[in-house]
């Protein structure tokens, strides 16, 4: 374990605290604040907003993007704009953070919880297949819960720790069970799955721009869409259902205040300028970690082949929950910020009661995994 600290220290070349994630400012982050402030317009009617948005659509290839206050805020309007509703069900992962599984929650839907896969360690199309055809039915066009006999809306797969689930064979089947398909790629700005980016595969995919992420904007989301009209509802139902109008304020539906601001869109714009850069840093540094683990019982996970990733979170698997505890414990108490994966969303105490399937995958990564300090927010020694 000395070993370890000793190196992850030569890393960031600090004796201080180190956490697990914090954001690098090196570009035009500060101009792009002052001009946005210098304008007044900092709400949602600034340009940077738009700007930002068509920096993402130009690095991800997708059509359309509608800016929003948060990840979790972008993932409640597409399940709104699914059709998720109270008493509906929508299929999830449980190795996920908690804003998948609230999100549904704020819809009046519930999750169900299905496995992960052992390599990605996204959902498991194998274990979903199994799911739909064994547990579900057709009545009267809609995907209907044997057990529970509540409609299927939607399926919310996410791309955890920004690694591309696989995508293509889960949108196969959504299409097969007529279900649609909403990417949580909220971690994974930066990564590719067969040469296409994450959260342009489905109906639906969401990015995280939070302080954590590959890059920020403070706070802040994104919906990714290739349909013009889900983009369009997608955009008046962001800015409080509101009718365009020259001076009079009307609103038509209930709608929401989720619309990025524009100093936000400032912040992300630089960020923006900034990421393949990033991306750079963040790969050597995997590939350092890797080095170091290598011939070790604690390793760094190797990702399947077809995979550009973002390395946005450095992953280690441990031989059992007992090494893992004692590994992150010591790291922490040595001013390192290491941690493990989260806790399962069927052990949360407002999700227990939700139904879920054989979960043997996620129980062994909730047990073995441990993330490692993943910022290159200074000069790092490699």
């Amino acid at each position: 374990m000395r070993k370890t600290v000793d190196f992850i220290r030569s890393i960031y070349k600090s004796e201080e605290f180190i956490p697990l994630y914090a954001p690098t400012f090196r570009g035009n982050e500060k101009k792009y604040l002052n001009e946005c402030i210098d304008s007044n317009n900092v709400s949602t009617v600034s340009p940077f907003v738009n700007k930002f948005e068509e920096s993402v659509l130009k690095y991800t290839g997708a059509k359309y993007a509608v800016a929003t206050v948060n990840g979790t805020s972008a993932l409640h309007l597409a399940l709104v704009i699914s059709g998720v509703k109270t008493g509906h069900e929508v299929i999830t992962q449980p190795l996920t953070y908690v804003a998948t599984a609230n999100a549904i929650a704020y819809t009046g839907a519930e999750p169900v919880f299905i496995d992960i896969d052992k390599t990605s360690l996204g959902l498991s199309p194998k274990k979903l297949a199994f799911f739909l055809e064994n547990e579900t039915t057709l009545e009267n066009g809609k995907r209907i819960n044997k057990k529970t006999k509540a409609q299927i809306s939607a399926i919310m797969p996410m791309h955890t720790f920004g690694v591309p689930a696989e995508i293509d064979k889960l949108i196969a089947i959504g299409n097969t069970y007529g279900i649609p398909i909403i990417e949580d790629a909220a971690e994974g700005l930066g990564s590719f799955y067969k040469n296409r980016h994450i959260g342009t595969f489905g109906k639906m995919g969401i990015l995280s721009f939070n302080g954590n992420k590959t890059i920020t904007t403070g706070g802040g989301g994104m919906i990714l869409t290739n349909d013009k009209k889900i983009a369009k509802k997608a955009l008046y139902l962001s800015n409080t259902a509101k009718i365009e109008h020259a001076y009079l304020s009307i609103h038509n539906n209930i709608g929401y205040n989720y619309r990025m601001p524009g100093l936000n869109a400032a912040l992300g714009l630089a960020q923006m300028e900034q990421l393949e850069n990033t991306l750079f840093l963040k790969r050597k540094l995997a590939k350092t970690y890797h080095a170091f683990f290598k011939g070790s019982d604690i390793k760094c996970i190797d990702w399947q082949q077809n995979r550009i990733l973002n390395n946005w979170m450095n992953v280690l698997k441990c031989v059992n929950q007992k090494q893992r505890d004692e590994f992150v414990d010591v790291l922490n108490k040595n001013k390192i910020n290491a941690r493990p994966a989260w806790t399962l969303m069927n052990h949360l105490e407002m999700f227990k009661e939700c139904q879920f399937g054989n979960l043997d995958n996620a129980l062994i990564a909730e047990k073995t995994i441990a993330l490692l300090p993943s910022g290159v927010h200074n000069e790092l020694n490699f």
